[in-house]
């Protein structure tokens, strides 16, 4: 087996466990964390199967698109897992009101338990995210409110556009707590300034302020039956909260940690159609260059790290990179094996490029798969963008860069000056024939370097692979090599000379067919 072979089969097997792998992005720990007995001794573990299974989900930092990915996949696995809680870790300042919206929606998909566990803060958009969960919990230091509408930059934004906004704001929150007595309230507080929050006689929020709770304030009671404002509980941890929910040992904690890799690749998902354009404009390169290398390497990572940031958003899956790296392997085989055939390329450029739209698309665990527009919209989009990007560098790379190392890889060295015409009828007037022979100074695998009249060329073969040393004849020149075949005749003439040779006690000097050399003597 060749060096490049070797080296090819290698790559794609890493490619292949890495991607499958994908560092294990956003799965729960291995070692699911049990409930830990914090107060009476030789209180009853129950069996792990009979346990409840809580999947904990950090919600930290701004809201933004890394906390829709994490919580849509959190969700998914969950859904898939038929997980019975969602417990939301939650200490944000707030964010953008598009992702707490999709949040919100999302939260509605999981038939089980959700809850929300305040720590420290749950402000502004925080606020609503946590009153789309079934429970609220609050830490000792927990805060929640001050839910106003305003700009990116902290400006308030116009008053009909700020109307809209909290019209739509309030109606979703209506149609999220219609079970809970004060919950719709008191988030209209936090929002709206103007609300005056009144239950019974008692003002809890005068008119001219925005509401927000501390966990004492949230935990009050009121009204008959007595029932707490927004809160379920006040704990020093999650684990108390829930040792206090289920009882100690029945439940089992499953968190959610990224790695350093992970954490890259989720902020890379925000230059999706960049990374695919780019990942894609390798893969020609290297498809347009002898031997495999730099641009083949580059190409795979920049694509995998694409599927990575979308395994991490909660798109795609194990087996659409699977589809991926097969569409690869028969792209390769094509290319190495049987070129000129085109079933093997076609079949997995379509591979490659199905795999690459699909994960783009957000499909749930156990919903009907519709295909409409709404769910290809978007990946489209990045899908042609990707293209455009790969297309337009293949087209600047050829035309306006012709002498950058990048150009001189793709293409034969030309003379210089003159215009193109010239230029490639020169070209064509100094590569040798078809007829010429030589010998193969590299494997053709299939592309590689002959050697005709003491001068290399680039070369690729016809049908089938090419072994050093042999000798080959050229079926015709194109724009980015020659095009070789296997010259069995003088193959056969050359191992003829070799025995004639040594029947006559001749030491090697028979003479070899123009441009040739022996294989002991090749480098």
């Amino acid at each position: 087996m060749t060096l490049r072979r070797l080296s090819v089969i290698s790559l794609v097997s890493v490619l292949v466990l890495s991607l499958a792998a994908q560092d294990a992005p956003l799965e729960p720990d291995p070692a699911t964390r049990p409930a830990t007995p914090s107060g009476e001794e030789g209180s009853q573990i129950l069996d792990p199967e009979s346990r409840i299974s809580i999947y904990v989900i950090p919600i930290t930092d701004a809201i933004s698109k890394p906390n829709l990915y994490i919580l849509r996949r959190g969700l998914k696995e969950a859904i898939a897992n038929e997980v019975d809680m969602v417990l939301l870790d939650m200490d944000t300042p707030g964010g953008r009101v598009d992702y707490t919206l999709e949040m919100m929606e999302m939260l509605a998909k999981f038939d089980g338990i959700t809850a929300t566990y305040v720590d420290p803060d749950a402000i502004s958009a925080g606020s609503f995210i946590a009153a789309a969960t079934q429970e609220i919990y609050f830490a000792p230091q927990g805060k929640m409110g001050a839910s106003a509408v305003i700009q990116g930059g902290g400006q308030d934004i116009p008053e009909t556009a700020r109307l809209k906004v909290e019209s739509y704001l309030r109606a979703n929150i209506r149609v999220l707590t219609e079970d809970y007595p004060y919950r719709s309230d008191v988030i209209r507080a936090m929002l709206d300034a103007d609300f005056e929050l009144k239950i019974g006689e008692e003002v809890i929020k005068p008119a001219g302020e925005l509401l927000t709770l501390t966990a004492s304030e949230a935990a009050r009671q009121y009204g008959e039956p007595p029932l707490p404002l927004l809160s379920s509980g006040t704990y020093d941890s999650i684990d108390a909260l829930l040792d206090a929910r289920f009882g100690v040992g029945a439940y089992e904690i499953k968190d959610f940690h990224l790695t350093y890799s992970e954490v890259l690749a989720k902020w890379m998902n925000t230059f999706t159609p960049a990374l695919l354009g780019i990942g894609l404009l390798a893969l020609f390169l290297e498809f347009k260059t002898p031997g495999f290398g730099f641009f083949g390497i580059g190409g795979l990572v920049l694509l995998g790290v694409f599927f990575i940031s979308q395994y991490i958003a909660g798109l795609a899956g194990n087996e659409l990179i699977l589809l991926f790296v097969l569409g690869i392997i028969l792209v390769l085989v094509e290319l190495f094996f049987f070129p000129g055939t085109f079933i093997g390329a076609i079949s997995g450029l379509t591979l490659i490029l199905g795999s690459l739209l699909w994960a783009m698309v957000d499909v749930w665990p156990g919903e009907p798969i519709s295909v409409s527009p709404d769910l290809l919209a978007e990946p489209l989009i990045n899908m042609v963008f990707g293209l455009s990007i790969a297309l337009v560098g293949a087209f600047a790379l050829s035309r306006f860069f012709p002498g950058s190392w990048m150009a001189r890889q793709l293409v034969l060295s030309t003379a210089a000056g003159g215009d193109s015409q010239t230029r490639r009828a020169e070209r064509a007037s100094s590569l040798p024939q078809p007829g010429s022979a030589g010998v193969a100074v590299t494997d053709l695998f299939p592309t590689g370097h002959v050697e005709i009249d003491g001068r290399r060329y680039d070369a690729r073969s016809a049908l089938g692979p090419i072994e050093r040393g042999s000798q080959i004849r050229v079926q015709k020149a194109a724009d980015f090599g020659l095009i070789v075949e296997e010259d069995s005749t003088s193959a056969g003439i050359a191992s003829a000379q070799t025995g004639a040779r040594r029947e006559s006690g001749d030491p090697g000097n028979a003479t070899l067919p123009r441009g040739s050399a022996p294989k002991e003597d090749l480098p």
